[in-house]
């Protein structure tokens, strides 16, 4: 997985490092008896090449360097960035979202209004926040062939998007076939985003297993931002990935993933095998999905999925049973609070514990 223009990039890389090379051994054959010095704050960078991974550093030079993890002492810092500290990997962290009963977004309570269950046992919430903390945001856009004529609209929707989200959020854009494309890094640039989302073949297959599971993939490994979220767009059933919808989930599954938005414009043709997958896809990560009858609702769905992300509580809670035990864990929140007789809370179902790294 890599981005389009990787063999402009490799030819540049090539050139700077014979430049390099050359400078260096000019600078020792200059310097009688230098002692070496040792190198301090290198980085290396590795090939992301591998099936299901995405290749591609920020726009505008190399990745910066990753910086130390805090100490134990240290804590989270009062404002709107989120890290996750060594003293809080054990913490599981989730997003949710409280709806009434005529599906009324609730955004007025407070901590002691929610239970969460981890296999059906109470836990103690070590963290609350209702606040619009910025996401780490991935566009994902189908790119087959039957997409063509509907791309301009749908783009203009990812766009109003992310105008309709928190200005610090971080943005990629992955577009996708029958292979799948990194044509944006993460960036909060609207013109690059929007230059990503017009490279528009419309050509070859659906693999949308694929595309999703490289996303969050790239996200778990290059997003600075805890929260995470993927937007995606597809307008048919996954017919060329190596991914199944199962092994999907499964990854979408593991410890602090994406949650999934996803927009189905579907034809009557498959439309109920497409439809269930994506149902699957948005119900176990805690997101949403659309089939709206037309395409002109896409936009006003994109603001939707905007609001629904800005007005999610951040809570969480260290689990009763050590992270060291695998296995499948359920998770269930409620909610309840004076004045609403039936709450419902929208989060992940479950997930696979593991060791978080600190950043």
């Amino acid at each position: 997985m890599h981005l389009r223009n990787d063999c402009v990039l490799n030819l540049l890389c090539a050139c700077l490092f014979i430049a390099l090379t050359t400078s260096v051994l000019n600078s020792e054959a200059s310097t009688p008896q230098s002692a070496p010095v040792p190198a301090t704050g290198q980085t290396q960078s590795s090939p992301l090449g591998q099936t299901g991974s995405l290749q591609g550093s920020q726009a505008g030079g190399p990745p910066a360097a990753r910086p130390e993890p805090p100490s134990q002492e240290q804590t989270p810092s009062s404002d709107n960035s989120v890290f996750v500290f060594k003293k809080e990997v054990e913490e599981v962290v989730l997003h949710a979202t409280v709806a009434d009963n005529k599906n009324h977004l609730i955004m007025n309570l407070d901590k002691d209004s929610f239970t969460v269950l981890e296999n059906n046992q109470a836990q103690t919430i070590t963290s609350f926040r209702h606040e619009d903390i910025p996401v780490a945001m991935g566009i994902v856009i189908d790119n087959s062939g039957s997409m063509r004529e509907k791309r301009d609209k749908v783009n203009k929707a990812a766009l109003n998007l992310v105008r309709s989200s928190n200005p610090q959020d971080q943005v990629f854009v992955v577009n996708f076939n029958d292979e799948y494309y990194l044509d944006q890094p993460f960036t909060s640039n609207l013109n690059l985003l929007r230059e990503a989302l017009e490279k528009v073949e419309a050509r070859g297959g659906t693999a949308l297993y694929d595309a999703i599971v490289a996303s969050a993939d790239y996200e778990k490994k290059q997003a600075r931002l805890q929260k995470k979220v993927l937007f995606v767009v597809t307008d048919g059933e996954d017919n060329a990935s190596q991914e199944t919808l199962e092994k999907a989930v499964r990854r979408l599954q593991e410890e602090n993933g994406p949650t999934v938005y996803a927009i189905g414009l579907l034809g009557e043709e498959r439309a109920r095998r497409a439809r269930r997958a994506l149902e699957t896809i948005a119900e176990r990560t805690g997101g949403m999905v659309f089939l709206p009858k037309t395409l002109d609702e896409v936009d006003e769905i994109s603001r939707s999925v905007a609001h629904d992300i800005r007005s999610q509580y951040t809570i969480g809670y260290k689990p009763s049973t050590p992270k060291s035990v695998g296995g499948y864990r359920t998770i269930r929140v409620e909610a309840r609070a004076k004045g609403y007789k039936q709450l419902t809370v929208r989060t992940r179902s479950g997930y696979y514990p593991g060791q978080e790294q600190a950043q």
